[in-house]
């Protein structure tokens, strides 16, 4: 392994430890760091210089780097998947936020985890990623989603109606707060959060979620990755949003918007002894019921 690129969008002084031992160790493997823009800013505001050899702040930057470092918690992986796009540079999460899906290498492994990187101890998890198409360019070009894409009312503004097509066949029309498609990576985050079911990584489909539905019997649906789901919107209010994973524009009724699965994936290292369903039992508290400890001895 010669060159790791790292993104992170937080040095708080709780967590800046962990940074430098990250630098640290990375110099001691005679590894090449380059680091993005935007965490370039942070460090130097810390007056912190880690020997580096470069930055980055487009999938082009990245020719020749072998894997990065996302620093943070899952926004910051969000985030790092929109830097590397089509590049297909692998990356690892390392969790200095909250509940971490994504970033699942907690900063107490970080020794571990870097020890296990350089003997190759890991695995390629590939994860597929949203693709929006829209007749305006709402999101400078970036319009992948590696978790979901989402339709939102305004504010405090009344409802709105979300008026649904899969492959060119009218669905429904969602009467509701709002309307989510999620992918598996994102069944676990806003569409787990409104009643969504949680989806294995590898599973091609996506989950087409209501955000509090004015009809009680809509509920998820899950449709294959093959499907073209186009949207309309109305309602009183003349303003929306519309949102790519946390990165969201304000549009108007008139705007045309679909979305499809991107042609290419996102991949995720995942350290030997990692597991999706280790993640969700960890994650969620799932197989805490005393009875399982109980029968268990």
């Amino acid at each position: 392994m010669k060159r790791v690129a790292i993104h992170s969008k937080d040095v708080a002084e709780s967590k800046l430890f962990f940074v430098k031992q990250i630098f640290t160790e990375l110099e001691n493997y005679g590894v090449e760091i380059i680091i993005s823009k935007d965490f370039d800013r942070l460090l130097h505001a810390i007056n912190f210089r880690p020997n580096i050899v470069g930055t980055f702040s487009a999938p082009h930057h990245l020719i020749g780097v072998d894997l990065m470092l996302s620093v943070g918690g899952d926004g910051t992986f969000l985030e790092a998947a929109t830097i590397v796009q089509h590049q297909n540079v692998p990356i690892l999460g390392i969790n200095t936020g909250r509940l971490g899906f994504l970033a699942t290498t907690s900063k107490e492994q970080i020794h571990s985890a870097l020890e296990s990187l350089m003997a190759g101890h890991y695995t390629l998890d590939e994860r597929i990623l949203l693709e929006l198409e829209s007749d305006r360019d709402l999101f400078k070009g970036v319009n992948i989603a590696l978790n979901e894409f989402a339709i939102m009312k305004r504010d405090s503004s009344s409802m709105i109606v979300v008026h649904t097509y899969i492959d060119g066949e009218y669905l429904n029309s969602y009467w509701a707060d709002g309307l989510i498609v999620a992918t598996p990576t994102g069944s676990t985050g806003y569409s787990l959060s409104v009643g969504g079911p949680v989806v294995v990584p590898q599973s091609n489909n996506f989950i087409i979620a209501p955000v509090s539905p004015h009809n009680l019997n809509v509920r998820p649906l899950i449709v294959p990755t093959e499907s073209v789901i186009a949207f309309e919107i109305e309602g009183r209010s003349k303003n929306f949003l519309v949102s790519l994973d946390s990165r969201s524009r304000k549009v108007d009724s008139t705007i045309q918007l679909a979305v499809r699965r991107c042609n290419y994936t996102c991949k995720m290292i995942r350290l030997d002894g990692d597991s999706f369903l280790k993640t969700l039992r960890e994650k969620l508290n799932w197989g805490m019921d005393i009875r399982n400890y109980l029968n268990r001895y």
